[in-house]
């Protein structure tokens, strides 16, 4: 049996924070509109103080479980990818598994990874179906990451937004989710980081020191920090290195791929990535408009939007690329 993607929903909170209502908050940067623009984010969700990101989580269970007339006694195993968890311990996705009353044979399990965990997620699923005989695999992906913004972060602010996913990963009879390409760079893990609150450097007086980049943007070590031009570097130059060693790797080229979507980290970069790897404008879809970069869940986001679309039809081969924080990197090729 051969694993593949069956079914994706996805939940995102009920704020809206709009571009009107980022000018409004930064009215300095206003002079810089034309560029914050190119990043392609109009609107955003911002979770609430009280909602965690098992509570998105489940909303985005719950929807798929009702989209799709899906009962949660199918389900087998839960993949939960998040960087916010409901306590040092139980793990969070067997709260979640009570919370969702899937079965008591069901297994669970938490991992921490942004922006790569989509993919990351589904070779998981794809290992638990193909090599130990589970049928159907929830893979839940949802960030919370606006939490852990100082206030005055004005580039975090303008791109991320928060919100969930729910995948059903079940085994079908013909090929769906192909081979995969990783990579890590471990070196590079102070480019997208929040240092202190947690075992190695635990929150002092100095954690909420605050500190101002060369583009005004004011962060401590207890919020979130990244590097942006780091990062875009990082991705324009590893990405589409991922994309021609995962078609090598397949036997495909470009012209056999009917989709391409990529991590909606914003879209100057996505773009910068397709120019230099060569695919066409109209083989690449996004979804980052209303949305913003919503980390793990930005791919499968991005996938209910085409697949609803019909821009992503049955039987198409799609690329999905991850690439951020860690610093890390998935890419796999499926068959809807």
């Amino acid at each position: 049996m051969n694993a593949f993607i069956k079914a994706i929903s996805y939940h995102l909170p009920e704020k809206v924070f709009s571009n009107e209502d980022f000018f409004n908050a930064f009215p300095e940067e206003l002079g810089h509109k034309e560029n914050l623009l190119k990043t392609g984010v109009s609107e955003r969700h911002i979770v609430s103080s009280h909602e965690t990101a098992s509570d998105l989580g489940v909303k985005a269970a719950q929807l798929l479980f009702t989209e799709n007339k899906i009962e949660p006694s199918s389900i087998d195993f839960l993949l939960f990818c998040a960087q916010e968890f409901d306590h040092f311990t139980p793990t969070t996705a067997c709260i979640m598994q009570d919370r969702l009353n899937l079965p008591k044979h069901c297994g669970a399990l938490d991992y921490n990874l942004g922006c790569s965990g989509f993919v990351y997620g589904l070779s998981l699923a794809k290992g638990l179906i193909e090599s130990s005989g589970v049928e159907n695999v929830l893979l839940i992906t949802s960030s919370t990451l606006t939490k852990t913004f100082h206030k005055k972060d004005k580039s975090s602010t303008f791109v991320f937004g928060d919100g969930a996913a729910a995948t059903l990963i079940s085994s079908r009879d013909k090929s769906g989710i192909g081979k995969f390409i990783f990579g890590t760079d471990g070196k590079g893990k102070n480019k997208i980081i929040v240092k202190d609150g947690c075992a190695r450097n635990e929150i002092t007086e100095t954690s909420f020191v605050e500190r101002t980049d060369e583009y005004g943007n004011i962060t401590s070590d207890a919020n979130f920090y990244m590097n942006g031009t780091g990062v875009f570097i990082f991705g324009l130059k590893t990405v589409p290195i991922v994309i021609a060693d995962l078609l090598k790797k397949e036997k495909l080229t470009i012209k056999d791929i009917d989709l391409f979507i990529f991590h909606q980290a914003n879209l100057f970069l996505i773009d910068a990535i397709r120019i230099k790897a060569g695919i066409p404008e109209n083989k690449v879809f996004n979804y980052i408009d209303q949305v913003g970069n919503t980390v793990s869940s930005s791919i499968p986001i991005a996938l209910n939007e085409a697949i609803k679309r019909g821009v992503a039809k049955p039987g198409d081969r799609i690329v999905l690329t991850g690439f951020g924080v860690g610093l890390s990197w998935a890419a796999t090729v499926i068959h809807l």
